[in-house]
C-alpha cells in the first residue's frame, strides 16, 4: 500500500548558512500587488521621504538613524508583506531594501510591486553579498542601483538628484511570462528546490554534496522554458531528454529508490511555481494558467525519462548480479 506523501517543508532556513533564521512571511496575495500606480516625482527642496525595507532589525535602525541624521522622512519595514503595504498607503521618494529577506531575491519582490506603484520612485537594494552586482546584471529587474553593505548614505542624495534630471516619463510595467520568469531565475530555483529536499527526512539520510544532489537538474529546469515556447500542446509527444536520462542514471549509483525521485520531482514543481508566483507583481496573467498546465506536463515527461533510466541501470545490476550468483 503506498505510504501517505509527507507535507512539503517550511523553508525556514536560507542556504547555505546554518544560522537560524526568522520565520518567512507568508507572500502578498495578487489583490495586493494590484494596486491603482500613483505618480511621485522628487520634489526639489521638499524633505525625501524613503521606505526602508530590511529583516535584520539592528541593520534597520541603524540605517534608520543614519538615515534620519541626513534629514531623510523614514518609514521602515521589516518584511515584504509590511513593505508592501506601505507602498499601498504612501507615497515615496525613494526605496532601499535589502535583498535576503530571509530568502534569496525577496528584495527584487519589494522593487517590482513599487516599480509598479510608483514608477518614479528611486529604487535601490542592498546586499552583503559583493558578487550580487553581476547577479544583478542577469536579473534584469528595474531596480535603479545596486549597494553593497556597508554604504554611504550621502550618496542617496547624489542618486536621487541624478534619476530626477535623467526621467521624463514614467516607466512601464514589463510584464513577463513564465518562460522569461525560468530562465532568469534558474539558479535562485535550485536554492530553493535544495533546501526543500535537505529537509526532507528520507532525501537529507542520503549524504551528497550539493552538487551531487543538483547535477542534471539546472539543464531539466531550462528546458521548461523552450517547452513553453515552442510545444504549447498538453501532453505533447515526449521529447528525448539527455539530462533527464542521465539523472536517472546518477541517481542509481547514488542509491535512490524510484519513490525518492519522485519526491524529488514534486519538490521540483512546488520550487517552479513558487518562483512564478514571488514574480506575481510582473507576471502575464493572460498566459499563466497554461504555463502552468505545461510545466506540470513537462515535469512529469522529463522525470518518467529519469525514472526509466533509473529503472533500466536497476534491472542491469540484477541480470549482472543473478549471472555471478
Amino acid at each position: 500500500m503506498p505510504q501517505p506523501q509527507e507535507a512539503y517543508p517550511a523553508l525556514d532556513e536560507p542556504y547555505p548558512t546554518s544560522d537560524p533564521v526568522p520565520a518567512e512571511p507568508a507572500l502578498p496575495s495578487p489583490s495586493l500587488l494590484l494596486v491603482t500606480p500613483t505618480p511621485n516625482l522628487l520634489t526639489p527642496g521638499a524633505r525625501p521621504k524613503i521606505l526602508l525595507v530590511d529583516d535584520n532589525q539592528d541593520e534597520l535602525l541603524l540605517m534608520r538613524r543614519l538615515l534620519e541624521e541626513q534629514d531623510f522622512d523614514v518609514v521602515s519595514a521589516n518584511s515584504v508583506i509590511t513593505a508592501i503595504g506601505q507602498i499601498a498607503a504612501q507615497k515615496f521618494d525613494v526605496l532601499l531594501t535589502d535583498l535576503h529577506m530571509p530568502e534569496a531575491g525577496d528584495g527584487f519582490a519589494v522593487v517590482t510591486v513599487m516599480r509598479h506603484t510608483q514608477p518614479n520612485v528611486l529604487t535601490l537594494v542592498a546586499s552583503d553579498f559583493p558578487d550580487v552586482r553581476k547577479a544583478m546584471d542577469t536579473i534584469l529587474l528595474q531596480a535603479d542601483e545596486v549597494v553593497t553593505k556597508p554604504f554611504d548614505v550621502l550618496r542617496i542624495t547624489g542618486m536621487m538628484e541624478k534619476t530626477r534630471r535623467a526621467r521624463r516619463s514614467p516607466a512601464k510595467t514589463i510584464k513577463e511570462n513564465a518562460a522569461s520568469i525560468l530562465d532568469r531565475d534558474v539558479a535562485i530555483l535550485m536554492q530553493r528546490w535544495l533546501r526543500r529536499v535537505e529537509q526532507v527526512r528520507e532525501l537529507a539520510v542520503l549524504a551528497l554534496a550539493p552538487q551531487e544532489r543538483t547535477a542534471n537538474l539546472p539543464e531539466i529546469v531550462r528546458s521548461i522554458p523552450s517547452r513553453l515556447r515552442d510545444v504549447r500542446e498538453i501532453e505533447a509527444i515526449d521529447r528525448l531528454s539527455p539530462a533527464a536520462v542521465a539523472l536517472g542514471k546518477l541517481r542509481y549509483c547514488q542509491g535512490y529508490t524510484a519513490p525518492l525521485i519522485l519526491q524529488e520531482s514534486r519538490l521540483l514543481q512546488v520550487s517552479i511555481f513558487e518562483t512564478i508566483q514571488r514574480n506575481l507583481a510582473t507576471v502575464d496573467f493572460t498566459t499563466v494558467l497554461p504555463d502552468i498546465m505545461i510545466i506540470a506536463d513537462e515535469v512529469d515527461s522529463q522525470f518518467k525519462q529519469t525514472i526509466a533510466s533509473f529503472l533500466t541501470m536497476k534491472g542491469r545490476a540484477s541480470a549482472a548480479g543473478a549471472v555471478f550468483a
